[in-house]
């Protein structure tokens, strides 16, 4: 098998996915966190790529089939995702999503599994292949779920994960460009007006690593946020880069900060959006013991969001957990104030009365000084809604996204 562009191989993926669903075959994955950010989901997409993308791969015709972790349904919620694919000339409906995985899904024995952007598993994957995790990559806390054995195992903090997916497959990458050849008469894609294989995989190239910079750049505020970046960002937008660079066809119209201006232009327009496709659009959710914890991150403040509803804003908020089954349910903004500087917000509601209530109750006490909260001067107080607990902060400590409140949550919730 000759290598491919990745709208190429993710054609070829779902295939092949779909023969060992109906063979009952065997299969590799990799797949994302279900909040399924831009991050998440270009983590799934390089790896797969580069990994089934290998000589021996291809001459075995393996896949490592990457899943973003949602329905198909969901992918229209992600606008940004819509803009940054198309650097690579992909579309959404490109992506292999849960709804490709089938009914009743693949055996135990026929599967294995690697982590990206998250080392715990949830959803359909902790649902039937806990036992089954090979490898995992990624920059949050470890949850100590993937074993010690697993290749790769790399769990360390950086400011996007898609840093650690890069250096990871570089020498793999260098590999795969370098070994390439006749590819381009064999694909028959002349419609990119490119007619030598040197410009081909370097298009290739530069396309695969736009979708891994963009999500860098976004998740380190175009390599700005000085508390995010680690050396491994700074190693990893340096060979991107000199990807997107080597191609005559890519590289002659980059530019940083537009590339990054248009990916967040994307991701901040929420305006065609209901208050629950916003609540959905960035949302996670961990269980401990008997209690489920749900957060959804917003790129907007609060404020914005009391407009998206005609009635009672935290009623609507309450219907959205309890769509989830939760007993505790966050929403963490995080937004551009007018004077141009960064903000984040945190409303935290306990929908029982009993231990949810006590575990909010010991966040507050335990976490208000590391967060610095501090009451919000906006009145979002329930009118009809009847709530055993809520508050409304403003975070001052803005360096604590998701991936540091999430965990103090849950710390409170053990008893």
């Amino acid at each position: 098998m000759s290598r491919m562009s990745i709208g190429t191989f993710l054609s070829a993926a779902k295939k092949h996915l779909q023969q060992a669903l109906k063979n009952n075959g065997t299969a590799s994955f990799v797949i994302g966190n279900e909040s399924a950010d831009l991050d998440s989901i270009t983590c799934a997409l390089v790896y797969g790529y580069l990994q089934s993308s290998r000589l021996e791969a291809r001459w075995a015709n393996e896949f490592v089939i990457p899943v973003t972790n949602i329905p198909a349904s969901e992918l229209s919620l992600r606008p940004e995702l819509a803009a940054l694919l198309g650097d690579a000339n992909l579309k959404p409906s490109d992506l292999i999503t849960l709804d490709d995985l089938g009914k009743p899904p693949l055996g135990l024995n026929k599967t294995s599994w690697t982590l990206v952007d998250h080392n715990g598993p949830t959803g359909i994957v902790a649902e039937h292949y806990a036992d089954c995790l090979a490898g995992v990559i990624d920059h949050h806390d470890d949850e100590h779920k993937v074993p010690l054995s697993a290749k790769p195992r790399i769990i360390e903090k950086t400011g996007s994960c898609n840093s650690h997916v890069v250096n990871y497959c570089r020498e793999s990458w260098d590999t795969i460009s370098s070994g390439s050849s006749s590819v381009g008469a064999a694909l028959g894609q002349s419609s990119d007006g490119i007619t030598d294989d040197t410009a081909y995989t370097s298009t290739w190239d530069a396309q695969l690593a736009k979708l891994s910079l963009g999500s860098i750049l976004i998740d380190t505020f175009n390599m700005r946020s000085e508390d995010k970046i680690t050396d491994h960002d700074r190693k990893a937008v340096r060979y991107l880069e000199a990807r997107i660079n080597a191609s005559p066809k890519i590289g002659k119209d980059y530019d940083r900060d537009a590339f990054f201006n248009g990916i967040n232009s994307a991701k901040s327009s929420l305006d065609a959006l209901s208050l629950r496709d916003i609540l959905r659009k960035d949302y996670k959710q961990w269980s401990e013991g008997d209690m489920t914890l749900g957060i959804s991150s917003v790129v907007q403040p609060v404020e914005y969001l009391t407009k998206k509803v005609d009635g009672d804003f935290v009623q609507a908020l309450v219907e959205f957990a309890k769509s989830r089954e939760l007993q505790l349910y966050a929403v963490m903004t995080a937004s551009t104030t007018d004077s141009g500087g960064f903000a984040r917000q945190l409303l935290l509601l306990s929908l029982e009365e009993g231990k949810p209530k006590q575990a909010v109750q010991r966040f507050v006490q335990q976490c208000s000084n590391e967060l610095q909260l501090q009451d919000s001067a906006l009145d979002v107080s329930a009118t009809s809604a009847q709530v055993p607990w809520m508050h409304f902060w403003d975070q001052n400590e803005v360096k604590a996204s998701r991936k540091r409140v999430g965990p103090l949550l849950r710390e409170a919730m053990q008893p």
